[in-house]
């Protein structure tokens, strides 16, 4: 069952869906680490891949960028598609000297001023929470594979780019106490909420607001394999 986004037929991606933001990123996944891999989508060029990471199936597909987009991807998963569990694997900026380029987040709640739950299901909170079971899993994870995965209080920003009146990222962390940002994981939280699933939000460090240090964009799908691998070992414990 095809959807306006998605031509892939119904069975076609496993229970538990590894979803980047970047469909390169998608392709490297599924290129790098997954087996009898089979393209399951294409349209709009958000790549979609399933295959299987040590013997069990795993599906992995981009998003595209902000709430909007994930959004539709993921409900679609959620509702059509039969996928029980959503692991955002994306790329965040630091807002603390706590959390420096290339470490590996675990996101604890994500904050946003968006309306995206407001108007999709009636939810007026600000904060919204990762599925408790699958963070339990990846905490363990990644205690076993040696990586040093910080959990922390993530903010899912509309704006990329601001104003210089609006006071800038300084500004922004004092009022929403967060620890570090990026566009996608408070309305992935709300469908799986909405629709009874799964999913919790991944993240690599590409540049901090505190140093100015950043990862030049070619390099990133590349520079995040001890994220993705943290990602394919929870999915397959699920």
């Amino acid at each position: 069952m095809a959807t306006p986004h998605n031509e892939a037929n119904k069975g076609d991606f496993a229970k538990t869906v590894l979803m980047p933001g970047d469909p390169l990123r998608a392709k490297f996944v599924a290129d790098n680490f997954l087996e009898d891999v089979k393209c399951v989508n294409t349209v709009r060029n958000c790549l979609g891949f399933t295959g299987t990471y040590k013997g069990v199936p795993v599906s992995v597909m981009a998003s595209g960028m902000g709430m909007p987009s994930i959004g539709i991807y993921s409900y679609e998963l959620f509702a059509f598609y039969d996928v029980e569990n959503i692991i955002r694997i994306g790329s965040a900026g630091s807002y603390t000297d706590k959390l420096n380029v290339l470490d590996v987040v675990i996101s604890e709640s994500a904050f946003s001023e968006s309306t995206f739950a407001k108007f999709t299901n009636g939810v007026e909170e600000k904060t919204l929470y990762p599925s408790k079971k699958i963070n339990d899993i990846a905490i363990a994870k990644a205690k076993e594979l040696g990586i040093n995965a910080k959990v922390a209080k993530v903010h899912s920003s509309d704006q990329f780019y601001t104003a210089p009146e609006m006071g800038g990222w300084k500004a922004v962390k004092e009022r929403c106490g967060c620890d570090c940002v990026e566009m996608e994981s408070f309305a992935l939280f709300n469908n799986a909420n909405m629709l009874g699933k799964n999913a919790t939000c991944m993240l690599t460090i590409s540049d901090s607001f505190v140093t100015s240090e950043e990862i030049p964009a070619e390099e990133r799908q590349k520079s995040f394999t001890e994220m993705m691998k943290l990602a394919l070992e929870t999915a397959i414990a699920l």
